[in-house]
């Protein structure tokens, strides 16, 4: 899932961006209202963290900014700003949640996990299954035909983003838009290298190539049993 991340704290954003990326985010993290607007306007994210007290635009205006725009993009707040007030009037601009800091990373990764669940069907629980191909979102833990599978977190983004829609061609704009965020050097090859890796620790049929477009999971590849 890529994650947008609303932070003018320099310390406390880089942190976070740290934590989110190790539970398998792509993270891209701006530092004020603005920035946060025209990240929403380049690209699409799944999910955003929003601070309140940003310079210049706050929090509260980006998101009535948001909702204005009707972009079906779930929002857990995150601020210092502790009145019940505060908490009313962020979740009515549009706010689906609301955690104050300090916080526990834990909470933070299951509140996330929720917004997450509620948005799309698709993830609707923390497993991914298709055919004998299973991912455990929760505990970032791969299996094919009953058996664990060691997986890198560029690896498991990659597999994660497939299984969500198999079937359906990507291409390698989107696929790169999946694993890599913004100021990520992304190698000419890193995308096949990937898809290879993943390839040999399933089957060579699980990701087609599909010529002159792009990738999709095949269905039928990830059904087959062992020695079926």
């Amino acid at each position: 899932m890529r994650l947008l991340l609303v932070e003018d704290d320099v310390m406390l954003g880089k942190n976070l961006q740290q934590a989110l990326q190790g539970q398998n985010y792509v993270v891209d993290w701006v530092q004020t209202g603005l920035s946060a607007l025209a990240a929403l306007q380049a690209e699409h994210f799944d999910l955003a963290v929003m601070d309140l007290g940003l310079p210049g635009l706050d929090g509260i205006r980006v998101i009535e900014e948001v909702r204005s725009q009707q972009l079906p993009l779930p929002i857990l707040i995150l601020t210092a700003r502790d009145s019940v007030q505060d908490r009313v009037k962020g979740l009515d601009a549009g706010g689906d949640d609301y955690l104050l800091k300090p916080f526990d990373l834990n909470e933070l990764f299951a509140r996330l996990r929720a917004l997450g669940r509620r948005n799309n069907a698709a993830v609707a629980v923390n497993e991914i299954r298709c055919g004998t191909v299973v991912l455990d979102t929760a505990h970032h833990q791969a299996s094919y035909q009953n058996q664990p599978v060691s997986l890198s977190r560029r690896e498991f983004l990659l597999l994660e983003a497939l299984l969500n829609r198999p079937g359906q061609v990507f291409t390698r704009q989107q696929l790169e838009q999946s694993l890599y965020g913004w100021g990520e050097e992304v190698e000419s090859n890193a995308l096949e290298v990937h898809i290879h890796h993943l390839r040999k620790k399933f089957s060579n049929d699980l990701i087609q190539t599909v010529r002159g477009v792009g990738y999709r999971l095949n269905k039928e590849a990830a059904g087959q049993e062992s020695g079926a």
